[in-house]
């Protein structure tokens, strides 16, 4: 039989007992390790990831009351909450297996124990304690509830859904490459719904709206004390995506100092909480995506090269709506249809003056920016008949309302900033600038 994947910790102040349960527990579980005194327990509990414990409940002679038991099962509950303890002690008292049951034991066993039942005993509180982890890893997680449009009629867009097809039954890293509003969102969670770990966790991460202070506990979470904060254990959300998918967006925004600690992560998928030392296997599928050039940010040496090409094990370029005008159609009568539900105007049509009018525009905010504009049109247009509320090609703050250099200059630099959301270098080398000549005209204009 082959052996279940768990970490069974035995506490009891007699060597043979902890001999015996080991042994035949080893039969069954991968890990099983043994204590001899309870005031180790919490330093363990604190270093090792552990399913289930297995507790004496008398330590002390002459006391047999099963009170240590219950008080060192009421210390690693106050550290482990949700971890299932079983209670062993040979003194068979009706009224103490009720008390210990009622203070969060999960069972009790009477010594000398069944073999059979000792097993199935701890083969339950494994079972429990996965259930509590599962739980656990599905709290601030997203639930799915868009359907997008998928179907496609464009050759480039084609090739991408088929490679698509093929990498989704693998574990491979995955890298999307597109513009913003190409829908590499919508992608990679189509990559995670056709893998074997569908019914598991998505997590969303975008690296482009989190600030370098947070990246540490907001994705590997942190134990309670390691900050001033931190008034309790938090699961970070990578490890709340445990045996599901991991979608890292705008990767090409993380500093180096930080590209450093993900590069480690995904090559041991091991992780530490924040303030503890014991680390905690991942069983996670990777998915990144940025807009940014990669090749020419690893030659400016702004992206590390052995962090892309840990990332780039399947490398999917997502053509602009642009490039897919044969799909501008389709997608705006599946936003149409949309919105009509959303805004109860059932009677709306788009005709084939309006589609040509769509398939004109060179949407530079591409899917993204047709959703909005379909939202837009249904909002402001009548019961019955559909007005189309195209963007403007060019905003007004690009418009040039006189010829003052110093004005025109700082009209460029916001615009730059803004193209680039606030990537200092990647504008100043739009601007044809130097970082430091940036930074003295962002002072200049009060920036």
């Amino acid at each position: 039989m082959r052996k279940k994947e768990a970490h069974i910790l035995i506490v009891d102040d007699d060597e043979d007992i902890l001999f015996s349960a080991r042994v035949w527990l080893k039969k069954f579980f991968t890990e099983v390790s043994c204590l001899s005194q309870p005031k180790n327990i919490l330093k363990f509990l604190s270093e090792q990831q552990v399913d289930a414990v297995l507790l004496d409940m008398n330590f002390r002679k002459g006391f047999e009351n099963g009170q240590d038991g219950l008080y060192w099962m009421q210390e690693i509950k106050a550290l482990e909450p949700q971890l299932p303890i079983i209670l062993m002690t040979a003194y068979g008292e009706v009224e103490l297996a009720v008390e210990a049951l009622k203070n969060g034991a999960s069972d009790f066993i009477l010594k000398p124990w069944n073999n059979e039942k000792l097993y199935a005993s701890v083969n339950l509180a494994v079972d429990i304690s996965r259930k509590n982890k599962k739980l656990n890893q599905w709290e601030n997680v997203s639930i799915k509830t868009n359907q997008y449009q998928l179907e496609t009629q464009s050759p480039a867009m084609q090739e991408v859904m088929d490679q698509i097809s093929r990498v989704s039954a693998t574990d491979a890293n995955v890298l999307l490459l597109g513009e913003n509003g190409t829908g590499k969102y919508v992608l990679a969670e189509h990559i995670h719904e056709l893998s074997e770990r569908k019914n598991q966790p998505f997590v969303h991460i975008d690296l482009g709206s989190l600030s370098e202070n947070l990246f540490e506990s907001e994705l590997f979470g942190y134990k309670k004390g390691a900050f001033t904060d931190a008034h309790q254990d938090y699961a970070g959300k990578i490890e709340n995506a445990e045996n599901g998918t991991v979608f890292l967006d705008e990767i090409g925004n993380l500093p180096l100092h930080l590209q450093t600690k993900l590069l480690s992560l995904i090559q041991n998928r091991k992780l530490s909480r924040i303030g503890e030392s014991k680390e905690r296997l991942l069983d996670v599928r990777f998915i990144f995506a940025t807009n940014e050039n990669l090749k020419k940010a690893v030659a400016e040496n702004r992206f590390r090269k052995d962090l892309y090409y840990r990332i780039n094990t399947v490398e999917l370029n997502i053509p602009s709506l642009r490039e897919r005008i044969e799909d501008i159609s389709t997608l705006a009568d599946y936003f149409l249809e949309k919105y009509k539900q959303k805004y109860h105007k059932p009677d709306l049509v788009l005709n084939e003056n309006l589609i040509s009018e769509l398939i004109h525009y060179s949407w530079p905010g591409n899917i993204r920016e047709l959703d909005h504009c379909i939202e837009r049109s249904v909002i402001l247009s009548n019961e019955k008949n559909l007005k189309l509320l195209m963007p403007q090609d060019e905003e007004s703050e690009n418009t040039i309302v006189n010829l003052n250099i110093e004005e025109m200059e700082e009209i460029l630099i916001k615009k730059a900033l803004k193209k680039h959301r606030g990537n200092i270098s990647l504008a100043a080398e739009d601007l044809g600038l130097s970082r430091a000549a940036l930074y003295r005209r962002m002072e200049k204009f009060d920036l």
